[in-house]
């Protein structure tokens, strides 16, 4: 059982492996990512980053929803990440009540991607029209299970709510 998707560009880093991971006491985490599943380099960063005793999966979105899907895993806390909320959304339709929540964390600030971006929340999530459409998409599907916390101790605020006051 997935009981958290963040979505953050940069992965797996400092305040994932050491911070999240314990606070959702998982023993598992999978990144769903097709560069990552593919890039040896970046999966090989991924696999140093980690932290040591918990397992780590890279796969891409298309393998990590078989996976997610698993009945050997539905009694697992697992933590997953994606990069963007596009991701996100694919992998909660492609596995209904197999994932718990997701919080969109940093978004689009990394990417190199120079589309026009609408930003939620300060300047760690800027999306694109497409990956806005996702959030909402995502927002519906989820409610208040489609979160925005950057670390446990802060508040944690309704995407929906997020992009309701982006609109105005």
């Amino acid at each position: 059982m997935v009981v958290q998707i963040r979505i953050d560009d940069r992965l797996i880093h400092g305040q994932v492996a050491l911070v999240w991971s314990k606070e959702l006491s998982t023993p598992g985490i999978i990144v769903a990512n097709d560069n990552a599943a593919t890039n040896d380099t970046v999966k090989m960063t991924l696999k140093m980053a980690c932290p040591p005793g918990i397992k780590l999966l890279v796969k891409t979105v298309e393998d990590a929803k078989g996976s997610i899907n698993d009945p050997r895993g539905k009694n697992m806390r697992i933590f997953g990440l994606t990069r963007n909320v596009s991701d996100a959304l694919e992998l909660v339709k492609a596995c209904p009540g197999n994932i718990l929540e997701v919080n969109l964390a940093n978004a689009g600030v990394h990417d190199n991607d120079t589309s026009e971006k609408v930003t939620l929340q300060g300047s760690r999530i800027r999306l694109t029209e497409k990956e806005l459409a996702a959030a909402e998409e995502l927002a519906d599907i989820l409610g208040d299970k489609f979160i925005s916390q950057l670390i446990p101790t802060s508040l944690k605020h309704k995407v929906s709510d997020l992009i309701k006051a982006a609109k105005k």
